[in-house]
């Protein structure tokens, strides 16, 4: 149950993060699976295959995003504008 509830939470969290944020944290996740397994030393993979997937991660979700951010206006309407400059 404790492992559902951590997993639920974690989904909800990483739901409202931007592109760039969901690619880094996906590729860190995955990177260091696959150093902790090919590795000899599987923690010293592990946080290599992590920060090599986190910035490749991070690279690739950037590329995707399209410069455009969601506001939200007095009324609680959502539209979608230009970002600004620096995001």
């Amino acid at each position: 149950m404790k492992k559902a509830i951590t997993i639920l939470v974690l989904t909800i969290a990483l739901g409202a993060c931007s592109q760039t944020e969901k690619g880094a944290a996906i590729g860190g996740l995955g990177g260091a699976a696959v150093g902790a397994a090919v590795a000899n030393n599987p923690t010293q993979g592990a946080v290599v295959g992590g920060a090599v997937g986190a910035i490749a991660g991070a690279l690739i979700g950037h590329a995707s995003e399209s410069g455009q951010c969601r506001y939200r206006d007095r009324y609680g309407r959502v539209y979608v504008a230009r970002c600004p400059s620096g995001y």
